[in-house]
């Protein structure tokens, strides 16, 4: 992939010329490769894989539950000579999985950020705080099991006063489950120029969830991959969540999970359970003292 850029930066009209051996010396491969390349772009090889690997989505599609080897056996029994380890690679880089092998959670890629970051660093990890309601929001989602299955629930917290704005709780974890939170949110708050700061999830860098963001006159951010300091905040709610309410005891059904964390949520969170930041007030406290203060 870095072949053309050695071809790019030796044309003689290029604005910056560096001959062909300096750049191979820097990039770290050698010229007989850079010339191999430049006499046949797409090797042989390369050619191969593409045949081996239509084949062996052929052969995944016929049955999902086929691995490598299976994959491979059915290349070779069609004619194509190629090893295991070869297939294994090319399943690999295609994601090709056995349909119930496949553990939860792995083999699974971040997706490209859809926003930057707007949440300042600073020496000790995140700046959460803010000098005023609706200034940023931050939002991610939980799930837990029930009799009747798992149960999602994404919030979204105002920084300022720790408040839960808005939240959806839903037995799917779609865009939609994301959306609604947000959609509950803003008909509750206003709105305008608040950053609302997740991590990378699918739910977040969604149609609906941007389009969402965007006809609020939202501001979209997003954190690092593998980061779960970047929203520190939102996962300390959940943590609370989790010891007060989900682990306590086992939930039989859906309704009986949802009940309990609306409860919880608009009962004790907000309304009796104080915090240090917030001066020893609960979270409704803060804001209609604030809001009082404000209006005089």
């Amino acid at each position: 992939m870095i072949y053309p850029l050695v071809r790019d930066l030796a044309v003689a009209g290029a604005p910056i010329r560096v001959p062909v051996a300096v750049t191979c010396r820097v990039l770290g491969f050698s010229r007989q490769a850079y010339y191999q390349w430049l006499t046949e772009p797409v090797s042989q090889r390369d050619v191969q894989d593409a045949y081996l690997t239509n084949a062996a989505i052929d052969a995944h599609a016929d049955d999902p539950e086929f691995g490598y080897r299976l994959v491979a056996d059915e290349l070779r029994a069609a004619g194509h000579h190629v090893s295991d380890n070869r297939v294994w690679r090319l399943c690999r880089d295609q994601r090709i999985f056995c349909a119930h092998s496949r553990k939860r959670g792995l083999n699974r890629r971040p997706g490209p950020p859809v926003h930057d970051d707007l949440l300042k660093r600073r020496a000790g990890g995140r700046d959460f705080t803010a000098a005023a309601p609706n200034t940023v929001w931050l939002t991610d989602i939980t799930e837990h099991p029930t009799g009747e299955g798992k149960l999602y629930l994404c919030a979204i917290k105002d920084v300022w006063s720790n408040r839960i704005v808005g939240y959806s709780i839903d037995s799917s974890m779609s865009a939609q489950l994301a959306a609604d939170a947000l959609t509950y949110a803003i008909t509750q708050r206003e709105t305008a120029g608040t950053i609302v700061h997740s991590d990378r999830g699918a739910q977040f860098r969604s149609r609906k969830f941007v389009t969402t963001l965007h006809q609020a006159g939202l501001i979209g951010s997003m954190g690092r991959v593998s980061a779960c300091g970047d929203n520190a905040a939102m996962e300390s709610f959940f943590a609370l969540l989790q010891k007060n309410v989900l682990n306590r005891r086992r939930w039989a059904t859906r309704h009986q999970l949802r009940l309990a964390i609306v409860t919880w949520i608009e009962k004790t969170y907000h309304r009796r359970r104080r915090q240090r930041r917030l001066g020893r007030l609960t979270p409704i406290e803060f804001e209609t003292i604030y809001t009082t203060a404000h209006a005089v």
